[in-house]
């Protein structure tokens, strides 16, 4: 016989304010804990040294946590010049440094249009990808050090909010894979003197923003009650879907995963499905003009 579930059925997504020093998975259980929730996830993780938006998805919102992960997203980061170390940022140690030449606003700036657009990206050794079923900052602990093949990425805008003779404060807004550790490194490089990330904050994911989140401290002084009234609905993730409302005969269909007919102009595409107001899953019409499940959402249990 199974271990029955002692926990709650909460299901929503809560934007967390990730402190510094917790890893993406212990700042989730935290969160988890107090709403003594059954399942939970996270979507995208940040590096203990990372502070900043961290959406968390509690019951059925884990079902689109894998969509959230592709979203484009946003941080500010602080890159120190003339160091570098064996993880590219602060927690690694030190393998070379460099003098820093002195740069001019127009030198900086120039540098960073380089790095804007399309571009293939080499993941850094400490990452969480994996080679032969291993995570490589694992095979970088142990001193091993492997091809990477390069990704691509888009750097969609680097603006410099600051610099001193030896730092670089930049805001910038990527695609998804991107690794703000190597883009450091890679603009020190440039200017000839290598970088290291000392500081970095995400600011946004998505259609989600920094300013909407709240921090462990927040979310601890919360009453039962405020705490599952501050949970965004499941669906807000899919905004950019078309919404379709289906009748009760329609819904019963799509619940025993029959296809209906529905007549559309628009070529195949994924769309929400709602019944009586309530959020029922997502749809796929096809071109044949059928409209199919992909994925149903149990709101109720």
């Amino acid at each position: 016989m199974s271990k029955r579930k002692s926990g709650l059925n909460v299901h929503g997504i809560i934007l967390l304010d990730k402190r510094l020093g917790v890893s993406s998975n212990k700042a989730l259980q935290e969160v988890r804990r107090l709403f003594n929730a059954n399942k939970a996830g996270h979507t995208g993780s940040l590096d203990p040294l990372a502070t900043g938006l961290l959406p968390l998805c509690f019951g059925e919102a884990t079902k689109v946590s894998a969509l959230m992960l592709d979203d484009d997203k946003r941080y500010q980061v602080t890159v120190k010049l003339g160091i570098m170390t064996d993880t590219g940022d602060a927690e690694g140690q030190i393998i070379e440094t460099k003098p820093v030449p002195l740069l001019t606003l127009e030198q900086i700036e120039s540098c960073l249009k380089k790095f804007t657009g399309e571009q293939a990206q080499v993941p850094p050794m400490y990452s969480a990808l994996k080679h032969n079923g291993k995570k490589l900052y694992e095979l970088a602990r142990d001193g091993i050090t492997i091809e990477r093949e390069p990704r691509n990425i888009t750097i969609y805008e680097i603006n410099l909010l600051e610099f001193t003779p030896d730092t670089l404060t930049l805001d910038v807004a990527c695609s998804k894979g991107t690794y703000i550790r190597s883009l450091a490194e890679d603009i020190g490089h440039d200017l000839g003197c290598g970088g290291t990330v000392t500081a970095l904050r995400r600011t946004q994911a998505g259609q989600f923003h920094l300013h909407e989140a709240k921090t462990i401290e927040q979310l601890n002084a919360m009453t039962s009650e405020e705490l599952h009234a501050s949970l965004i609905a499941v669906d807000k993730p899919l905004e950019n879907l078309q919404a379709i409302h289906l009748t009760p005969q329609q819904a019963t269909a799509i619940r025993y995963g029959q296809a209906i007919d529905f007549e559309t102009n628009e070529t195949k595409q994924n769309v929400r499905l709602y019944a009586e107001k309530s959020f029922l899953g997502l749809g796929e019409i096809g071109l044949n003009a059928k409209l199919t499940v992909v994925r149903l959402f149990n709101l109720d249990g």
